[in-house]
């Protein structure tokens, strides 16, 4: 699928009665509604309004862009009082009532965009208690507030959880925490299985769990307790072999990543499979799998991936805009590639042109992707180096000459 998590997609879909991604493919037709000041992307923001939003901002902030002051704004506007956000509300005037669908997904994508960005602790503790307050009571979420738990929307509430310093494993209902949720939801190792080790979306009517890659990559990031940024690569790398995860998050998520390998060896990138259509190839899902397996500590694994985004993504993303950018950031960063030279388009700067100007935007050619901080670190070191002897050999000269002096008066 075209959009970053499937449970936006089934929900936009429920309502339009197509089976169909819930972001335009096409940016060229006028949208049905107004776009707001301080919003980015220029097509309908009915399904995707805010989603699109926290993830423009979280992408920019993990880039060190400083967002516009109104897209910040246009998004915490978009709350309703009880901490809930919705899709999108066109008239922020009006209350949210019965009518409006908040979801899951929206709220705790927004939760991680404001609190990447600081400052907004009202705003997102308020998000965080209405999550709490509609917890199912096998410890995870649905999409819509009581509908049954599912994989991606259990993940980026854990995300959201994380990032407000909760503890994921201590939010409970009826005893249960969100890594239960998940557990459930976690294929068994079977090597007779092609899903084996996988996460599924939800069971099917019957109980049954089928292999979910959108879902197996939401999940192994929120197993290991991070967001949908995932987390800077690690450099100590262990192979990937299923086992019996029983009660253990972290083995579930090695072997969510195993299973995400073995998807992508085939032709380097995930396929999306649509009712009447043929499979397509899946950017941003893949997208997905590369922050997920970097999260893992399998990055070399994600290398092929990481590559097949850069010869093949741009048309993806121009036609699907900012929320398109921004997974690739964040997979760039994942990944430890330049969001700036990605297969030779600067991502930041076209996520940048989708919406107001940015506050500020740090020099390109300043740092380089991963070692900024250290970069800046060693220059300090070798100024104050210089400087000490610089010091040691104006003192050594003057102690000379004065030695010199006092045998000249002796």
């Amino acid at each position: 699928m075209n959009v970053r998590r499937s449970a936006a997609v089934l929900a936009a879909t429920a309502v339009i009665g197509a089976a169909g991604p819930a972001v335009a493919a096409d940016p060229s037709p006028s949208p049905s509604v107004a776009i707001p000041t301080g919003l980015y992307g220029r097509t309908d923001p009915t399904y995707d309004g805010v989603w699109r939003q926290s993830l423009a901002l979280l992408a920019q902030d993990t880039v060190g862009v400083r967002p516009a002051s109104s897209a910040i704004a246009w998004l915490i506007g978009q709350q309703c009082a009880n901490g809930a956000f919705a899709a999108f509300r066109a008239d922020t005037a009006k209350a949210c009532d019965a009518k409006l669908m908040v979801d899951t997904n929206s709220t705790a994508a927004a939760v991680q965009a404001l609190a990447a960005l600081g400052g907004h602790g009202p705003v997102t503790e308020k998000s965080v208690a209405w999550l709490k307050s509609v917890q199912n009571a096998d410890g995870g979420w649905g999409y819509s507030p009581g509908g049954a738990s599912d994989a991606n929307s259990t993940s980026v509430v854990i995300g959201a959880l994380t990032a407000t310093g909760e503890k994921p494993q201590d939010v409970r209902k009826g005893g249960k925490s969100p890594y239960d949720a998940l557990l459930k939801l976690a294929l068994p190792c079977d090597s007779d299985s092609d899903g084996s080790g996988a996460f599924a979306y939800q069971p099917d009517k019957k109980g049954k769990l089928t292999a979910n890659a959108d879902a197996t990559a939401a999940a192994v990031v929120a197993a290991l307790g991070k967001g949908l940024a995932g987390t800077a690569p690690k450099t100590a790398e262990t192979g990937l072999t299923c086992k019996d995860a029983a009660a253990d998050p972290g083995q579930a998520a090695r072997n969510g990543a195993a299973y995400l390998v073995e998807a992508l060896a085939k032709d380097d990138h995930l396929t999306s499979a649509l009712p009447g259509a043929e499979d397509q190839p899946d950017y941003g899902n893949t997208a997905d799998a590369v922050v997920a397996l970097a999260t893992a500590g399998q990055g070399k694994a994600a290398v092929p991936a990481v590559r097949w985004l850069q010869a093949n993504s741009v048309k993806w993303a121009q036609q699907n805009g900012p929320a398109a950018y921004a997974q690739l950031i964040l997979a760039a960063n994942a990944s430890a590639q330049d969001p700036r030279d990605f297969g030779g388009q600067d991502l930041v700067k076209l996520l940048d042109a989708t919406g107001p100007s940015p506050v500020s935007v740090p020099d390109a050619d300043s740092t380089s992707p991963g070692d900024s901080v250290a970069a800046d670190d060693n220059s300090g070191n070798v100024v104050w180096i210089a400087g000490g002897v610089l010091l040691l050999v104006v003192v050594a000269v003057g102690y000379l000459l004065f030695v010199r002096g006092r045998k000249r008066q002796s």
